[in-house]
């Protein structure tokens, strides 16, 4: 009797004690947080999980399409909507601000400048500034390496927090329980269950209409060649098929490209249709071991020589408010063999904004114009004047960079040295020539910046 006692004693008034104290904490820390923010931290977010959970199960669009299974498929309800439980737990996030700046933001921050030299610009900066705070921002960019999620979380958390589509590739321990606690959610990439869909439908609409800051790789997957691939249109048409731009929450799209001196994954994309290329969990884990063995007690030079710079341009930002108004759109109205020519045309258009910004980095340079030689040999003055030849081109046809913003020879020749130490490059006397068994390598490179050729 008296364990029993001292049980209930600790269940009914110590732990409801204890989280109403951390929970008052920790409204206190967002509050203290939304006054830096730009876009402050959303109601939703600050939601129970299992509340949001609820709203999905009794969303009155996934519960029509239960009542039509189950007669078209003669599966009873109570087995669907434990379906639509599943999906539902699977999906919905459960952020905590705590874990997001004061773990996730340190080690994204620690990380990506420990690896890289990091840069961010935008084309207009004065147009980040005025973005509406109240509007559901999305940003737009393509996928060139994971980094890519530490690089632009680390970036944007002074202003926003984030919210990610993740991968099942992330569903192990305790990687989810980090990545649910940053705000993300994760997907089955490629399913065609309709129910699950639909629920994954509901959950993006209601972060959407509820404000949430949202990061979408268009592509839908990492580059496997460094070109940017076509854009998928799922992810799109969620977010806008219900919206009605006169009465909604203004929905804002800002384009930001990512490019790299240096993609830690690029062999591994390079051979990835060759499964038997792919490394095994085994490889991976010595790889990294490698890594780290090379890099962690290296100085910051000898890394930046290895690594190079990694770069974030923002573009100029899309609202859909004006968009929609300027061509007369109405999303909400339009069934789907009318909506998904316009969803596809405004991706098309934020493809195009995305390599408008994409940075011009020294590796990548040098690879375009090594191409460009088509094996013939060069010495690093004529590199360094056809780089910079090729910068001129690419300000004259309205690339958003300055003259003055043009690599330094000095950072040219770091970036040979760069290239001849990973055998893409054979200098001889100054005389610098493609590798041709590494000349898919230099093609990938290369290719982040075909689009000005």
């Amino acid at each position: 009797m008296l364990v029993a006692s001292l049980y209930a004693a600790v269940m009914s008034i110590l732990f409801p004690g204890v989280r109403w104290y951390l929970r008052r904490r920790l409204n206190k820390a967002v509050q203290k947080l939304n006054t830096n923010l730009q876009i402050k931290i959303r109601p939703l977010q600050q939601t129970k999980r299992q509340v949001l959970i609820d709203q999905l199960m009794f969303d009155q669009d996934i519960l029509a399409m239960i009542e039509d299974q189950s007669q078209s498929e003669n599966v009873p309800r109570e087995v669907l909507q434990q379906r639509v439980r599943g999906y539902a737990r699977e999906i919905v996030p459960s952020f905590n601000a705590y874990v997001y700046f004061r773990v996730f933001f340190w080690l994204a921050k620690r990380v990506a400048r420990f690896v890289y030299r990091v840069r961010v610009g935008a084309a207009e900066p004065k147009r980040l500034s005025e973005i509406d705070p109240e509007s559901t921002v999305v940003f737009v960019m393509n996928h060139r390496s994971n980094m890519d999620y530490v690089l632009i979380s680390y970036l944007a958390a002074e202003r926003v927090t984030l919210s990610y589509a993740v991968g099942e590739w992330a569903r192990i321990f305790p990687l989810e329980m980090l990545i649910r606690a940053m705000g993300a959610f994760f997907v089955r990439r490629g399913s065609q269950n309709p129910l699950y869909r639909k629920v994954l439908e509901r959950y993006v609409y209601m972060a959407t209409q509820s404000g949430v800051c949202q990061a979408v790789f268009l592509e839908g997957g990492l580059s496997r060649d460094g070109h940017f691939a076509a854009p998928k249109l799922g992810f799109l048409d969620y977010i806008l098929r219900h919206y009605d731009w006169r009465t909604d929450r203004n929905i804002v799209f800002l384009p930001a490209s990512i490019n790299y001196d240096h993609v830690l994954e690029d062999q591994n994309l390079l051979h990835w249709d060759d499964k038997s290329a792919r490394p095994g969990p085994w490889q991976n884990i010595v790889r990294l071991w490698k890594f780290l063995r090379l890099n962690l007690f290296a100085g910051s030079r000898a890394r930046w020589k290895r690594y190079g710079y990694a770069s974030v341009n923002f573009g100029i930002p899309v609202s859909m408010a004006d968009y929609c108004a300027d061509k007369d759109l109405d999303f909400n109205h339009l069934d789907k063999e009318a909506r998904i020519p316009r969803v596809k045309t405004l991706a098309d258009e934020l493809m195009h904004a995305l390599r408008h910004v994409m940075p011009v980095l020294p590796v990548p340079l040098v690879a375009a114009v090594m191409r460009e030689a088509q094996g013939k040999e060069l010495s690093s003055l004529e590199i360094f004047g056809q780089s910079d030849a090729f910068i001129d081109k690419i300000i004259e046809a309205g690339a958003p960079m300055k003259p003055e913003e043009k690599p330094r020879h000095v950072t040219l020749a770091n970036s040979l040295e760069m290239l001849k130490q990973r055998g893409i490059l054979l200098e001889k006397n100054d005389l610098y020539r493609v590798n041709q068994d590494k000349q898919v390598l230099l093609d990938y490179y290369a290719n982040s910046l075909a689009h000005w050729r």
